[in-house]
C-alpha cells in the first residue's frame, strides 16, 4: 500500500542566473547546524568547481541535506543558465516540490520562466522566495505580482496562486512571511517547506524501484548514480536489475556494493534506504541517467523525459601549429579522445563524435558557455589543443527543407543604446517581437533570432552598450533557415613569418588595425596577430628589425610608441574567430590562427571558394 514518509522532504531550488540560489542554500546549511560553531566556511560552499567559484555560477546540480524539526530536507541546488538546462530538467524528477527564488529587484526573468515551466509540467508545488529584499532598489510586492502573472501565462492551475510567499535576504541569513515583520533567521522558509511541500510517497512493501537522475564521477570509485527510492527498500549487497524505459534491450544484473545518503555536504554510508530517500550508489560501471534499478522479480523501468538535444557544435583538434607541444602536458589525440569521452560520464547534454580524421572530434553542447567551460577546464588540467568556430546543428523536416535552432532573447538596455542593439540584431536575422519598460529605467527588447545570429555577438553587445546591457537567451525550437549571416566585418592581421615580435615591426603594423600581441611574443606564419579595420586579411611582418646605417641614429627608435595590445579572454577569442580560423588553446596561451598556415595554399583555397 502506498504511504507517505513524513520525516523526509525532497526539494529543488530553481531560479534565474544570479538570483541567489546557492547563497540561500549556504544559509539553510548554516542555520540547520551542519557546520560547527567555529568552522571556517567558504562562501557559496555548494559551488565546488574552480570555474563555478570564479564566475559565480552553478554548472552542475548539487545534492545536500539538512535537518529541521526531526525532518530531513534533501536540497538540490540547480544551475540557472540555459546552457545547463539539462541539469535542471532531470533533477526535478527526484523532488516533490520546488523553491522558486526570484530577485527582489530584477523580478521574473527568462530563465525563471524556463525553470518554472519545467516544474509545472511535473505538477510540483512551489514555495515562492523573493530574495535580496535588502537591496536598496528592491520592489518585493511588484515582483510577487510578476510571478503570479508568469503563472497565469504558463496556464498554471488556480491552486498555484495560493503558493506561499517568503521574503528573504540570503546574504543576511533572514526570511519572513510578512514584510512588516523583521526576522533574524531562516525559520519561516523552513516552515513553509515542511508545510507546503508534500512528503514523498511510495510502497515500502513493493519490489525495489529507483530511478537514476544524476551521475557523479570520482576517480577512485568511478561512476556514482544518484536517485530517489520510489518503491521498496534498497540494501547493500542486494542483487538488482539495471534497465531503461527508453531502451528495452538494456537489462543487466548488478550488485549494490556501496550505498550513501547525503548529510550536509558529505555522503554517509548506510546499509539500507527506504522510500523517498535520495541515495548515491557506487560500484556499477555502466550506470547512466534515466536508468532504473529494479528488483529481479519485478522489472519495471520508470519513464524518464529525454534530455534536450544539443544545438551547437565545435571541433576539438590536436594542435599542429609550429609552437605545438611546448606548453601543454597532454597533447596527443589519445589524450584528447580519452578526456572528451570521460566528460560524458557527468555531462548528459554533451555529445562527442569521432570524425574522418583521427585528430579531430566533433563536440556538441547546449550553448557557447557550455562548451567554453569545458575548454577552460581542459586547459587548466594541462591539455593543449585547437578548437574551430562554433556552428549550429541543423535539421531537415519531412519535405527536406533546412531547419535551424532559434532562440528567444531578452535584452535590458538603457534607452540610448536600444537603437544600435536593434540594428545589429536585425542584421543577424533577429526579429523584434516586443518592446517595453524594464525595472530601473531600462528598455526591455524581446527578439526571436537564429542561434547562429548570437554566436560572436556577446562581446560586440558589451561594447555597444558600454557594459550596461543585460542579455539572456533561451532555446525556442527549430524554424526554417533564415538566410546567410555575415559574422565579422573586420579582416585579420596575419603574421608573415615565424620569430619574435619586435617594437619596430609592431609600430608599422598598428596603423592597420588593433593588435593582439605586444613585443617579445613568439609568432608563426599564419598566426593572427590583430584585427584589420577593413574587411580583408592582411599579412604583415611583425618581426621586422630596423636596418641601422651610418646616417641614422639608433636613438630615434626610443620614440616609437606602441598602443597597448588588446588581450582577448577565452570567450572573446571564441567569438572573434571566423570559419577559416582556429583557436589554439594551451595552459598558458590563447593564439588565433588560420586553418591553413601556408599563404600560397590559403590563397588557393579562398579562390576555390
Amino acid at each position: 500500500m502506498r504511504q507517505q514518509r513524513n520525516d523526509i522532504r525532497n526539494i529543488a531550488i530553481i531560479a534565474h542566473v544570479d538570483h541567489g540560489k546557492t547563497t540561500l542554500v549556504d544559509e539553510l546549511l548554516k542555520q540547520s547546524g551542519v557546520f560547527r560553531e567555529n568552522q571556517e566556511v567558504a562562501e557559496r560552499v555548494m559551488d565546488s568547481g574552480d570555474i563555478e567559484r570564479e564566475r559565480g555560477i552553478t554548472i552542475l546540480a548539487k545534492n545536500t541535506a539538512v535537518s529541521y524539526k526531526n525532518t530531513k530536507i534533501n536540497i538540490i541546488d540547480t544551475p540557472g543558465h540555459a546552457d545547463f538546462g539539462g541539469e535542471v530538467e532531470r533533477v526535478l524528477k527526484m523532488v516533490n516540490g520546488v523553491v522558486l527564488v526570484v530577485d527582489a529587484f530584477e523580478g521574473a526573468m527568462p530563465q525563471t520562466k524556463f525553470v518554472l515551466r519545467k516544474a509545472l509540467e511535473l505538477k510540483l508545488p512551489i514555495v515562492i522566495c523573493v530574495n535580496k529584499i535588502d537591496r536598496p532598489e528592491a520592489r518585493p510586492e511588484h515582483v510577487v505580482d510578476e510571478v503570479y502573472e508568469l503563472l497565469l501565462d504558463l496556464d498554471a492551475d488556480d491552486s498555484y496562486l495560493d503558493s506561499p510567499v517568503i521574503y528573504a535576504s540570503a546574504k543576511n541569513g533572514s526570511a519572513t512571511a510578512n514584510l512588516t515583520v523583521k526576522n533574524k533567521d531562516m525559520k519561516p522558509l523552513f516552515d513553509a517547506i515542511l508545510e507546503h511541500i508534500p512528503a514523498p510517497e511510495g510502497d515500502p512493501d513493493e519490489a525495489t524501484q529507483l530511478l537514476i537522475s544524476t551521475i557523479d564521477y570520482n576517480e577512485y570509485v568511478g561512476r556514482i548514480g544518484v536517485g530517489k527510492v520510489d518503491n521498496g527498500v534498497i540494501r547493500v549487497n542486494q542483487e538488482v536489475v539495471l534497465c531503461n524505459a527508453h531502451d528495452e534491450s538494456k537489462q543487466k544484473k548488478v550488485k549494490i556494493s556501496k550505498l550513501y545518503e547525503f548529510d550536509g555536504l558529505s555522503k554517509v554510508e548506510v546499509s539500507e534506504a527506504g522510500i523517498g530517500s535520495i541515495v548515491a550508489i557506487s560500484g556499477i560501471t555502466d550506470i547512466h541517467i534515466g536508468d532504473t534499478l529494479c528488483a529481479p522479480e519485478k522489472i519495471e523501468p520508470i519513464p524518464f523525459q529525454k534530455i534536450s538535444e544539443p544545438t551547437i557544435a565545435m571541433h576539438f583538434i590536436v594542435n599542429d601549429s609550429p609552437l605545438a607541444g611546448q606548453e601543454g602536458k597532454y597533447v596527443t589525440s589519445r589524450h584528447l579522445r580519452d578526456r572528451l569521452f570521460r566528460e560524458l560520464n557527468t555531462d548528459v547534454s554533451l555529445r562527442v563524435e569521432e570524425t574522418d580524421s583521427a585528430d579531430s572530434f566533433k563536440v556538441s553542447g547546449r550553448g557557447e558557455l557550455h562548451l567554453s567551460v569545458l575548454i577552460e577546464n581542459m586547459r587548466r588540467e594541462g591539455f593543449e589543443f585547437a578548437v574551430s568556430k562554433a556552428e549550429v546543428l541543423y535539421k531537415k523536416d519531412e519535405k527536406g527543407s533546412l531547419l535551424e535552432p532559434m532562440e528567444l532573447t531578452y535584452i535590458d538596455v538603457p534607452e540610448e543604446y536600444s537603437g544600435s542593439v536593434i540594428e545589429k540584431l536585425s542584421q543577424r536575422k533577429g526579429e523584434l517581437r516586443n518592446m517595453g519598460v524594464a525595472s530601473g529605467g531600462y528598455t526591455r527588447l524581446e527578439f526571436s533570432i537564429p542561434s547562429r545570429g548570437l554566436i560572436g555577438y556577446r562581446g560586440e553587445f558589451m561594447t555597444d552598450t558600454k557594459g550596461n546591457g543585460i542579455m539572456n537567451s533561451i532555446f525556442d525550437g527549430y524554424a526554417p533557415y533564415k538566410g546567410d549571416i555575415q559574422y565579422r566585418k573586420q579582416g585579420s592581421l596575419i603574421a608573415f613569418e615565424a620569430g619574435e615580435t619586435i617594437t619596430y615591426g609592431l609600430y608599422n603594423a598598428q596603423e592597420r588595425g588593433t593588435l593582439f600581441v605586444g613585443p617579445g611574443v613568439k609568432v608563426y606564419s599564419g598566426m593572427v596577430v590583430g584585427e584589420n579595420g577593413r574587411g580583408e586579411d592582411i599579412e604583415l611582418n611583425v618581426c621586422k628589425k630596423k636596418q641601422l646605417t651610418n646616417t641614422r641614429s639608433s636613438s630615434a627608435d626610443e620614440a616609437l610608441r606602441l598602443t597597448p595590445p588588446k588581450i582577448m579572454s577565452l570567450e572573446q577569442s571564441l567569438d572573434f574567430i571566423d570559419t577559416d580560423e582556429l583557436l589554439e588553446v594551451t595552459p598558458k596561451s590563447l593564439r588565433i590562427r588560420k586553418k591553413i598556415l601556408d599563404p600560397t595554399l590559403r590563397k588557393r583555397a579562398s579562390m576555390k571558394k
